[in-house]
């Protein structure tokens, strides 16, 4: 009997509200520590079922360094901008100067699938760029590239006007979208200045007139001060690196931190150093959002001389493929390998920085055919310079450029940076 209490008194214990919540609990308890491990692994398949989408066309770094040239797809749309736009240069200005038009051709990257890249939709650029700022830093060739981006956004903005604050060289302001777009011309970047001997007697002992002062860690003073004013900035230099600007009578000599660098640096080893010295500038002074590109040097087309020794450029023939090399290969030594060897400079200077390279070069080897040779506006320019088969028709080349660096910027937008 007392056995028979007892279980009842047991019965009644289990069937209490706690002995309910127990056996509920020991039911969900393999589930509730399964949870964690199930959330991963549908985090895990939901990643795999949405892959990362491809670059734009244009937007891939190989989208420059990869591809042919090829005739303009029919219909092929009406020129972004005449001879007449504000912001050209004369030199440039091809058409203007006489200069029969170039053949209608379009840069197809390879990655594209046979699609030639798209052209700049300006009036989409200028929405998407709203309220920043595009500067671009360096030599003349980034002139060429700045005249041909001012003049297709101006296609969007008739109400364009030049803009040349903060030491900018050229520049545009778009109140639609209240955009600007400048250039500021540094050559080497870094501040050089001349100092002539003192003493004329010096001058006739080892011929030596002056040096040109190259202080290798201060920035020029046409951009020292825009490093926070800029949401995008495309830098380059290589242009004026050379001996035939610089001869022995006229030299470069660097400084850091005021004194003469020692043992004294060749051309080459100071166009690494400032190279080096100005992206570390920027890094350090640039907002971290910034886009930061720095683009290589485009090629120059000479042939049967340099620009003082009867070089010429009139034709209307590409380069072939095949032809390359023996053009631009510094081992080859001809009068054209100037862009290869600044681009080595480059790469090795930059390593490390937080600048993107964009490589404008090869696309623009094959076209000898792009440049102003002796249509420069001025009947006395070629007998006092030679011809220019250095710089770029705009329309042309450029506008190419402006094409791939507008993908890229675009694209760096729509990620929500900058």
């Amino acid at each position: 009997m007392r056995r028979k209490r007892a279980a009842a008194s047991l019965s009644a214990a289990g069937s209490s509200p706690e002995a309910s919540a127990m056996r509920r609990l020991r039911l969900r308890l393999p589930f509730l520590l399964l949870l964690p491990v199930t959330v991963t692994i549908l985090i895990l398949l939901s990643r795999r079922v949405s892959p990362p989408q491809p670059l734009p066309c244009g937007a891939a770094p190989s989208d420059s360094t990869a591809g042919r040239w090829v005739p303009t797809p029919r219909p092929a749309p009406p020129p972004l901008y005449a001879a007449s736009c504000p912001f050209h240069r004369n030199s440039y200005n091809c058409l203007r100067n006489g200069r029969p038009p170039l053949v209608a051709l379009s840069w197809a990257p390879a990655r594209c699938g046979g699609a030639v890249l798209p052209r700049i939709d300006a009036a989409g650029f200028l929405a998407a760029a709203r309220g920043r700022r595009v500067g671009l830093v360096g030599d003349s060739l980034s002139e060429n590239l700045a005249v041909a981006l001012l003049c297709a956004l101006r296609s969007a903005d008739p109400g364009a006007r030049k803009w040349k604050r903060r030491g900018a060289w050229r520049g545009g302001y778009f109140p639609r979208e209240d955009v600007t777009v400048a250039f500021h011309r540094a050559v080497l970047l870094a501040k050089y200045t001349w100092q002539p001997v003192e003493n004329p007697e010096e001058v006739q002992k080892d011929g030596i007139k002056g040096i040109y002062r190259v202080d290798v860690d201060i920035p020029a003073d046409e951009w020292i001060n825009v490093t926070k004013f800029y949401d995008v900035l495309i830098v380059n230099t290589g242009h004026w690196w050379g001996t035939y600007k610089f001869p022995k009578e006229t030299p470069l000599v660097f400084y850091r931190g005021g004194e003469p660098i020692e043992p004294p640096l060749s051309i080459p080893d100071g166009l690494k150093v400032v190279i080096r010295s100005m992206a570390s500038y920027i890094d350090r002074e640039m907002p971290s959002k910034t886009l930061k590109l720095w683009r290589t040097q485009s090629p120059r087309h000479f042939y049967g001389g340099e620009w003082d020794r009867n070089g010429s450029c009139v034709t209307d023939r590409l380069l072939e493929e095949d032809e390359l090399e023996s053009w631009f290969d510094p081992r080859f030594g001809g009068v054209n390998k100037d862009a290869r060897t600044v681009n080595l400079a480059i790469q090795e200077a930059l390593a490390g920085s937080g600048f993107r390279l964009v490589n404008l070069t090869y696309m623009s080897e094959f076209r000898a055919d792009a440049h102003p040779a002796t249509w420069l506006g001025n009947k006395d320019a070629v007998a006092v310079y030679g011809q220019d088969c250095m710089h770029w028709c705009v329309p042309g080349v450029p506008d190419t450029w402006v094409d791939i660096l507008a993908a890229q910027i675009l694209h760096y937008f729509k990620q929500g940076k900058g």
